[in-house]
């Protein structure tokens, strides 16, 4: 293991991340542009000394660090893709395929985006409706989402095989997002090609689902871009926003924020969210998109 590159590539990555990027405060005393070493530490769950001595190159013993504190890393500074494979290199782990799902590392580019979405209800999924991470207004807005693995994970799955999923919208509009999640699911499986996890997901639907089948076999398709949505509030009852998508370039990840036109009904439902606060939403079951 190359010690000396692996703590110049660790320090450099570090420099570049500004304390508000990742939730810190700036602080008027701060020496360095970028993060404390101890503030990385802190963010991997590392100790500092550990982390210290892996950044100066002098790590006891030439340990090396361990799969999962290389990945945590990663996630720590943001990484991209290549920079994460590269990390992995550097302490001479074997580089894990990109994860899916919704352990997956999240896009920084989105990530980014979604710090700077403070006021504004955002989330970050995956090509298959799998929630990543999402920020306090999303969930006051949508409801926490259920920790769950496997198909289960997919709001689209839940969709068509769990009623409660669609408590989120009016009866009314059950049908019209039918439509767009399986036009959305076909996009996604044509261009993972002969991917297991989609082609598995369609497969458990449509035995599953009469809905879903028969929308499956009109082979609609549609890449789900922009949207107008009206949303069932526990509290604030229903809510008529717009929601945008934004795709990364490979197209498995998508940042999702909800916005209104000022001085619409929506947009002054929206200004209460923060004072409705997640604690008192009794919604048990996620909604997305």
């Amino acid at each position: 293991m190359n010690l000396p590159e692996l703590g110049a590539f660790l320090r450099t990555r570090r420099d570049r991340i500004r304390p508000a990027e990742v939730g810190l405060p700036q602080g008027p005393r701060r020496r360095v542009p970028g993060l404390r070493r101890e503030e990385v530490a802190q963010l991997a769950g590392l100790s500092a000394d550990y982390y210290t001595e892996l950044e100066r190159g002098s790590a006891k013993n030439g340990v090396q660090p361990s799969t999962q504190t290389v990945a945590a890393l990663a996630r720590a500074l943001r990484l991209n893709g290549d920079e994460r494979d590269h990390l992995f290199r550097l302490a001479e782990r074997p580089v894990p395929p990109s994860a899916h799902g919704p352990s997956a590392h999240v896009q920084p580019a989105l990530l980014g985006l979604l710090d700077r979405l403070s006021n504004t209800p955002a989330r970050v999924i995956t090509d298959l409706h799998e929630t990543l991470v999402e920020n306090d207004l999303a969930r006051t807005l949508l409801g926490r989402s259920p920790a769950r693995r496997g198909p289960a994970a997919s709001f689209v799955y839940r969709w068509f095989t769990d009623p409660r999923a669609r408590g989120i919208y009016p009866p009314e509009d059950h049908g019209y997002h039918s439509r767009v999640f399986v036009a959305d699911l076909r996009a996604v499986a044509a261009r993972r090609g002969r991917d297991t996890e989609v082609t598995e997901m369609v497969a458990a639907l449509r035995r599953r689902s009469e809905e879903f089948a028969a929308l499956w076999d009109t082979h609609d398709v549609a890449v789900r871009r922009i949207d107008h949505k009206r949303i069932v509030h526990a509290l604030l009852g229903v809510i008529e926003l717009d929601c945008y998508n934004l795709l990364s370039e490979d197209g498995r990840q998508r940042l999702l924020w909800f916005t209104a036109p000022p001085g619409s009904p929506g947009a002054e439902q929206l200004e209460l969210l923060s004072v409705v606060g997640t604690q008192e939403l009794d919604v048990t079951e996620s909604a997305t998109r």
